[in-house]
């Protein structure tokens, strides 16, 4: 395999397709944290560029600087060939170039069709066209293949079809580039599919993709051209002939690793958690998303529960949870029953779930990185209406080491980090109540290999210490991971068991699923 190309020569690259967009030298600081250090890095005409790199690694500052979100502290962007100043999204959009961010900028009060439309409605002679935007819409939908109904409000999507509103949103304009910051992290494998189809046709269209994902196998198949960032500096570059799935991690992480074992050492306990014919009725109101499942979780056990979308994973977290109501069935906590679960009673009670969407459900936008990370143990360090700011920092440091949140400090807000270093805080902050079982619904979303990899370590010292640990997940290979057993879910119902030997085909064929090669 070749040498990687560097930053050091971004010339004399092999690529025959036009430079239409570049950065040169570009750095970006926020205070004493330099996020991007003299970045050198081309959009090809036609093309799909990779970006890869872990969470930190200044991938997304790079996108919000190409996008208008976000001005360089120093360096300069070229497109077409002539320096600019790219000072909005509005203006970034005028020039072609459009972003769906990895975190969703919905209005959730909002139908989809306004969502789509937003900030610039088609006109008529009368005002806004409702019925044109609604047709354009229903379009998009045919073209992602995706039944949602214009007039339906994005909150009561569930997360993969809001991502679907998210893409749909970016196509409508009809960029020339085209920034998808990873857009298939809440999507199906049928769904991820059709986006490809998408991508592949927007290609032939003479559209540049900016592609950043932490689905590596994924991203390989679609891309023409990758480059690796690595503490705000570009390590490697490579065209996709000469980069496997070894290179991409090694140039990461400097390292080929895999996620882990499951945790050996310790005797199981008694059983954590226990269900018994637990129903949940769905959200449509039609039929149950959990129809009795049976299912019981010894301490110290680590169990993956692994489903396609709809499968029920969620809500039947959400459920033990106390997010959810169970229409019938019983939830047993260390061998006594919880009638009616709240939320607050069942994290009291040493039950905690690290939800799916951390933007929605796991994060205050508006408080620190201290504070988000104390919150839910706040009953440790209040007395009355007092709380003690001693004890406080002594959680928010110990959940910074423990999870290895890249942070400026304790008092950074939470909108500066990245969204893998987020959803280590999300993790950390429910780990500080000192759970003895701990639902974690798609941990993963958003996080790259080595921050999956802590993840696993970190749930698997849990366990050795005793917690009862269940994970969910739509990545086949993350069931592989840690897990003593894996429960397959196939709609509402548990399709199969299986112990930590088990192999992708045995999994993805009781999910209903196919391998693709």
């Amino acid at each position: 395999m070749k040498a990687p190309r560097t930053d050091e020569s971004p010339e004399g690259r092999p690529d025959t397709a036009e430079v239409v967009l570049a950065a040169r030298n570009v750095a970006k600081s926020f205070g004493a944290v330099h996020a991007l250090k003299g970045v050198n890095f081309d959009v090809h005409r036609g093309q799909v560029t990779t970006l890869f790199g872990e969470n930190g690694a200044g991938k997304s500052t790079l996108m919000k600087i190409l996008s208008g979100v976000q001005l360089p502290t120093s360096g300069e962007l070229i497109l077409d060939g002539e320096p600019v100043q790219i000072r909005s999204t509005v203006e970034a959009r005028d020039r072609g170039i459009s972003i769906i961010h990895q975190e969703l900028s919905l209005a959730p009060n909002m139908n989809v069709r306004d969502n789509i439309f937003m900030g610039r409605e088609i006109m008529g002679r009368t005002g806004i066209d409702y019925a044109a935007e609604e047709r354009e819409t229903r379009a998009l939908m045919r073209e992602l293949e995706e039944d949602i109904d214009p007039l339906t409000l994005v909150e009561n999507l569930r997360l993969g079809q809001q991502q679907i509103v998210e893409i749909a949103r970016a196509l409508s304009v009809n960029s020339r580039i085209l920034i998808m910051d990873e857009p298939t992290s809440a999507l199906s494998a049928s769904e991820v599919e059709v986006l490809f189809g998408v991508i592949r046709d927007l290609k032939a269209k003479g559209v540049s993709i900016v592609y950043i994902s932490h689905h590596l196998e994924e991203a390989l198949t679609i891309t023409d051209h990758a480059v690796v960032l690595r503490d705000g500096i570009m390590t490697a570059y490579a065209p996709r002939d000469e980069i496997d799935l070894e290179w991409i991690v090694r140039n990461m992480v400097g390292e080929n690793f895999d996620l882990g074992t499951p945790p050996e050492g310790h005797e199981m306990g008694p059983p954590a958690l226990e269900l018994k014919g637990l129903c949940v009725p769905a959200a449509s109101g039609s039929g149950y998303a959990v129809n009795r499942l049976d299912l019981t979780v010894r301490s110290g056990e680590v169990v993956c529960i692994y489903g396609l979308m709809g499968a029920g994973r969620t809500e039947m977290m959400e459920c033990v949870a106390g997010r959810l109501p169970a229409s019938e069935g019983q939830i047993l906590l260390h061998g006594k029953e919880v009638s009616n679960p709240t939320i607050a009673g069942q994290i009291g009670a040493g039950l905690v779930l690290v939800p799916e969407d951390r933007q929605r459900d796991g994060l205050v936008q508006t408080m620190s990185v201290g504070r988000n990370l104390s919150l839910a143990s706040i009953g440790q360090f209040t007395r009355g209406l007092f709380t003690n700011r001693r004890e406080e920092d002594v959680i928010v440091d110990q959940a910074i080491r423990e999870v290895t949140v890249k942070t400026d400090g304790a008092s950074a807000p939470i909108g500066s980090l990245s969204g893998g270093n987020q959803q280590k805080v999300v993790i950390g902050k429910m780990l500080a109540t000192k759970p003895s079982v701990v639902l974690l619904d798609e941990p993963s979303r958003g996080i790259d290999i080595g921050a999956k990899s802590e993840v696993f370590r970190i749930l698997a010292d849990h366990a050795k210490d005793g917690m009862a640990v269940i994970y969910s997940t739509s990545e086949v290979g993350e069931c592989l991971a840690i897990a003593h057993r894996v429960i397959v879910m196939r709609r509402g119902t548990i399709a199969a068991e299986f112990t930590h030997d088990v192999t992708k085909e045995q999994i993805m064929a009781a999910s209903g699923e196919s391998l693709v090669a």
